[in-house]
Formats: structure tokens, C-alpha cells, sequence
């Protein structure tokens, strides 16, 4: 069968457009933008384009963007500090530290540091409760950005049986608490899980954040299943090129799923987009 290729980067570019029309409105009615601050410590290469790219995305629908580059040498105290008076800025509504952070430097100490209330990556305690709970909570962005291109395959997946390979706090648990959220029966298996291609093949979605290249393939996946992969994997090919790929052996899960994200291309996109609306729904909550 012809899979349905689940488009992260229109899905991605739609949101930010709803996004920068709703932050338009409130700039037109007289209402200050909503901030987002990011803050790096460091200099590690992949983190500094990544930062880059969500100032870029920030400005581009309007919000302000405040960035704090910190070198290598920081202090976990100095870290807090910088983090304190972001809690403290009132034009500030979200904030995120770029994770991985130097060696010395405790993240979930700052993790916690963070005001739950600005926290848009949906990591601090609070909001990882209050998602287990069922309460309103900043979500993770890349487990909301997996629930929303699953969506595109059906839009109700009340019912079906999802199965989370993978068990991380930024992704497996909380992408796991979502689709119960969504009324899906939900397993959580992971690399030590038995018999892990019998228990795949019984999802109906299928979502992949181990970590590993191509880890699952096609006997991985139930016929006509939705596959979403969230691994984003460097690795190089037969030809000597470097090339990024996911968790699942895309074309091999593709000749039998329903639907399928991309990598590059797929889940990926939607991080940044959805890091921009929690920063919206922070700067509302907390105008409310």
C-alpha cells in the first residue's frame, strides 16, 4: 500500500501562521507582544543553530525574542541567576535553557528553577504533574507535535491501541499521558520490552523515540497502522554521505502503514511551532 506521508513542515507552517495572527491582534489592540527567552550555555554546534532558529521563528510571528548566549565557563549559580530575572521579567512569558547544559551544571536543578508559568518546554515538575493529573499544563513540544500530524492521518483516535517505543521524560512519558488524554489504550515499550515486534505489530499508531537508527521495520508495523517517528538519527550511508534518519526504517514501515512522518521532515518541525503557541498560551494564562 501507498502510505499517507504525515507533512510536518506544512503542519508547522500553518501553526506558526495562526500563531502570528492571533500575537497581530493583540499588537493591534494596544497589548505588548508575548516574550520568549532562550538561554545557551555553551558552545555546542547543533545547540547554536538550533537557537538560532527558534530567534528567527520567534520574530517572524511577532513575538519578542530575548536571548542570552552564556560561555562555556558559567556557573550552575550564575545559570540560576540569569533564570531568576527571566522569572522576574514581566515581558516575559516563556523560557527555555537549551538542554544539553555543560558538564556541572545540575539541569533539573534549573529545570526547576524555571517559573512553571514560563515554562513552554513543559518540563518543570508542575507542569509534568499537572499532565499526568489531566490538568491544564504546558505540554512538551515534540509529544504535542506527534499528537497533532497523528491527527492528520484520523482525527479522532479515541480507541485505538498506541504503542510509545521509548520511555524518556521529554518524549515517551508524556506523548504516552497525551494519547491517553486522547482516549487510546496505550503501551509503553522500550529496548528491553519481550517480544517487541509482536507487541508493535498490535498498534494501531506506533510511535517511535528510541533513539536508535532505523531500529524498527516493517515487521514492526500492523497493516495500515499510523507510524510516527520522532528519532532524529545522524548516520553514514553506503556512499559514504552523511544523512539524518529516523528511528524506523522509513521505506521499509512505508510499504505497509496507513500513514508515515518523514524524517527530516516530520515531527521534527513541529517542535519549534509548538514551542511558539506554548509561549502564546503562557502570555494568556498569565494575562488571565
Amino acid at each position: 500500500m501507498s502510505a499517507q506521508i504525515l507533512d510536518g513542515k506544512i503542519l508547522a507552517a500553518q501553526l506558526r501562521e495562526q500563531v502570528a495572527a492571533k500575537v497581530a491582534a493583540l499588537k493591534a489592540s494596544g497589548k505588548r507582544a508575548p516574550g520568549l527567552a532562550v538561554v545557551l550555555v555553551g558552545g555546542d554546534p547543533a545547540s547554536q543553530v538550533y537557537v538560532g532558529m527558534k530567534e528567527k521563528m520567534t520574530e517572524a510571528v511577532g513575538m519578542h525574542s530575548v536571548a542570552h548566549r552564556l560561555p562555556e565557563t558559567t556557573t550552575q549559580a550564575e545559570l540560576l541567576a540569569v533564570v531568576a530575572a527571566l522569572n522576574a521579567d514581566p515581558d516575559v512569558d516563556g523560557i527555555l535553557v537549551q538542554l544539553p547544559l555543560p558538564a556541572g551544571i545540575d539541569s533539573t536543578r534549573v529545570i526547576e528553577a524555571i517559573d512553571p508559568a514560563k515554562d513552554v518546554d513543559g518540563f518543570h515538575p508542575v507542569n509534568v504533574g499537572r499532565l499526568s493529573a489531566g490538568l491544564p499544563a504546558l505540554v512538551p513540544c515534540t509529544p504535542r507535535g506527534c499528537i497533532m500530524l497523528a491527527k492528520l492521518a484520523r482525527a479522532d483516535l479515541s480507541g485505538l491501541h498506541a504503542v510509545v517505543v521509548g520511555r524518556s521524560n521529554i518524549v515517551g512519558k508524556p506523548v504516552a499521558q497525551l494519547l491517553l488524554a486522547e482516549n487510546c489504550t496505550v503501551t509503553i515499550a522500550h529496548s528491553r520490552t519481550r517480544n517487541l515486534p509482536e507487541l508493535c505489530q498490535s498498534a494501531d499508531l506506533l510511535v517511535a523515540a528510541i533513539g536508535r537508527p532505523k531500529f524498527l521495520g516493517a515487521q514492526h508495523v500492523k497493516h495500515g497502522a499510523i507510524v510516527i517517528d520522532v528519532g532524529i538519527n545522524r548516520i553514514t550511508d553506503a556512499a559514504g554521505n552523511n544523512k539524518l534518519v529516523g528511528d524506523v526504517d522509513y521505506d521499509a514501515a512505508a510499504a505497509v502503514a496507513g500513514a508515515i512522518t518523514p524524517v527530516p521532515g516530520g515531527v521534527g518541525p513541529m517542535t519549534i511551532a509548538c514551542l511558539l503557541e506554548n509561549t502564546l498560551t503562557a502570555y494568556e494564562r498569565r494575562a488571565d
